[in-house]
């Protein structure tokens, strides 16, 4: 597992950005495979949530994930549920010592947050629909209405589709810079005419740079380029695979 080193610095908080490794599954979802939209065994996917919980230092029973929608809405967490009753949300929060929030990706980022002095931890899933339309900001603002200061909060993105595996057509490089001028400095020229390739995480540090938080880092971990770690709905899809397995990352405030 991955951990960022000023999150590691919070004595009060846990977290981690699984890699593929260590679980049970096999094929494509080989191993750590904790998402159970996904068509692997549901006992093989509740075997390796288990796993990835114990690693965390958590309870078998204390990860709530959500029913992500690529949007911007967020949930405040004061238990965990059954991932059946999951609420559709792409944003998590909570002030609950012994909840571990849990984002599910396959190249989209998952973003961490913490604001140890307050007891207040955040999780984010940020595809590019949700990055573009406010999920890390969403998610932030509700860390604050639970006793959050946006100068203390901490911000780690994980492992997620770096900017030489995003190409991207025009449609999509239009949709960003109609929004703001600014933001075509995210995109470079791809080599195929017409197409472009989308920084992803630089986005969403920039993004949150200019809210003033306290920290704000990257893994620069490509999930698309390292098949051996990492999950990849981009490289199954161009492989023309018919699932992907998805990769865990979980933030817990201690008891």
């Amino acid at each position: 597992m991955i951990t960022d080193h000023a999150l590691s610095q919070k004595k009060r908080i846990s977290h981690a950005f699984f890699t593929r490794q260590g679980g049970v599954s096999d094929g494509v979802y080989g191993s750590l495979n904790c998402g159970f939209g996904s068509d692997d065994n549901p006992q093989h996917v509740a075997r390796n949530r288990t796993l990835a919980m114990h690693r965390l230092g958590a309870s078998d029973d204390c990860l709530a994930t959500l029913y992500q929608i690529h949007s911007a809405s967020v949930a405040v967490v004061d238990h965990a549920w059954n991932p059946a009753d999951a609420p559709q949300a792409d944003g998590a929060v909570t002030n609950v010592a012994g909840l571990a929030l849990g984002i599910l990706s396959a190249d989209c980022a998952p973003v961490l947050l913490a604001d140890a002095d307050a007891g207040v931890i955040g999780a984010a899933h940020a595809g590019w629909k949700g990055a573009l339309n406010g999920v890390v900001e969403a998610t932030i603002e509700a860390m604050c209405a639970l006793g959050a200061e946006y100068a203390r909060i901490t911000a780690a993105i994980g492992p997620c589709i770096q900017q030489a595996s995003y190409e991207v057509g025009a449609e999509f490089h239009q949709q960003f810079v109609d929004t703001q001028t600014g933001h075509g400095e995210f995109f470079e020229i791809a080599a195929k005419d017409g197409h472009f390739m989308f920084d992803l995480p630089g986005f969403l540090v920039r993004k949150m740079h200019d809210l003033g938080l306290a920290a704000v880092s990257s893994t620069s971990e490509d999930t698309c380029a390292d098949e051996a770690r990492f999950f990849s709905y981009r490289r199954a899809t161009h492989r023309g695979e018919n699932d992907y397995g998805r990769g865990l990352s979980a933030i817990m405030l201690k008891d």
